[in-house]
């Protein structure tokens, strides 16, 4: 008998309950041996819960119990997940984490204590919620040099932009609408400014480039100055805009950023709506792949977090190795890419003509007293230039 515990009974930690006995015979089948959830780590009781009996209140049980061979954090944060997590795997015990805030900030150490304790720490949940991207990158496309990563990672800006492109809605209303659903939090600023999507960009590349990015050095835009003006010349455009975050292969480095852009209708993320996310991938060998599925969510993310804890048993006693080294990665600088970009200005089309040349004009008559354009290509640098010679920029979105 295999025995576990979970650290934070929330939405993700009470769902990976719920997924072990509903689907225990199964999971059972998998494993060879049973599986039980001895401790339950939360600073509440459950008084009408049935797991109430399991629920301890000092980490310090679970890390000094030899009988706990596999430990789920659904507590969410850096702290206090990441000196439980250490204790954890330290103490030999394999752990399996949901958190991105952890895995971003400090994936490399807990991977390195992993190995010198002959024990494993997997996070393929903290990434796409129920998709297999982390899994698919580390055992299935481990023949592939990556060349291209780009996702819709973020569930409620991409409720959002659906919203807004389907509706015509401003932003604040459709934030309020999310909220009202459950799919934004009180406080959105890491969803809806890209925060959250630049971490788990960081958690990718990282995992394609060996060694440590830090999400610090993600430039990172979010999609809180996008309004119901931009959608019609998106639809005009025959265009969608989504936030992507992508991380490009550049040298012998990848350039890797999160922002809005707008998908023709042959994009693969074009149809990708509502809370779901995808991941497409281009390999050197591979060519194009990707991965769609329910990106959050109690039970997607906890089935997710049940897969590892399915193959942390079958490797009780055996490190699988993860090339994920603590040696940081310097990044390309973003401006140096080339693009094209979509403007929204109040200037006349001598001003436009002088600071940007030849460009293409958008006519949307609903947009009284500005003009919209595509520049040709060139460097983000190159733009920014030229934007501030124009002076009068109102918008500026990438055209993919």
């Amino acid at each position: 008998m295999i025995k576990i515990a979970v650290m934070g009974y929330g939405t993700i930690g009470s769902g990976v309950v719920q997924v072990i006995e509903t689907n225990q015979e199964s999971i059972c089948k998998k494993i060879g041996e049973g599986i039980e959830v001895k401790y339950i780590l939360d600073l509440r009781d459950f008084e009408d819960d049935p797991i109430q009996s399991k629920v301890v209140h000092d980490y310090q049980t679970i890390a000094q119990d030899p009988e706990i061979a596999i430990v789920v954090e659904s507590m969410g944060g850096i702290e206090p997940a990441y000196t439980f997590v250490k204790a954890m795997l330290s103490a030999g015990k394999s752990v399996t984490t949901s958190n991105k805030a952890l895995v971003a900030a400090h994936g490399a150490e807990l991977i390195a204590t992993a190995k010198e304790k002959n024990v494993n720490f997997m996070f393929e949940a903290s990434v796409g919620g129920g998709i297999p991207i982390i899994r698919a990158l580390n055992s299935c496309l481990t023949a592939d040099r990556i060349e291209e990563i780009s996702g819709i990672v973020n569930g409620t800006t991409n409720y959002m932009m659906t919203r807004m492109a389907e509706e015509g809605c401003e932003f604040d209303d459709v934030l309020r609408e999310a909220q009202e659903k459950g799919y934004a939090e009180k406080d959105p600023t890491a969803d809806i400014e890209g925060h959250d999507a630049g971490r788990k960009i960081a958690i990718l590349t990282s995992l394609i480039a060996g060694q440590q990015v830090d999400f610090e050095d993600v430039h990172t835009e979010g999609i809180s100055k996008i309004t119901a003006t931009d959608i019609l010349y998106a639809k005009k455009m025959d265009r969608v805009i989504k936030l992507l975050a992508t991380s490009r292969q550049a040298g012998d480095t990848y350039t890797v950023m999160v922002a809005p852009f707008l998908l023709p209708k042959d994009h693969p993320l074009y149809t990708v709506n509502g809370v779901f996310n995808a991941v497409f991938v281009h390999g050197n060998m591979l060519g194009d792949a990707m991965f769609y599925g329910s990106g959050a969510g109690s039970l997607p993310t906890a089935s997710a977090v049940v897969a590892d804890v399915v193959e942390l048993a079958k490797h009780i006693g055996r490190h699988i190795e993860l090339e994920w080294r603590p040696e940081k990665l310097e990044i390309a600088d973003y401006k140096q890419q080339t693009l094209r970009f979509f403007v929204r200005t109040g200037a006349d089309a001598d001003a436009i003509a002088q600071a940007f040349g030849s460009v293409t004009y958008i006519d949307v008559p609903e947009a009284e007293g500005e003009k919209g354009f595509l520049t040709g290509e060139m460097t983000e640098e190159a733009y920014e230039k030229k934007a501030e010679a124009l002076g009068d920029v109102r918008q500026m979105i990438r055209y993919s």
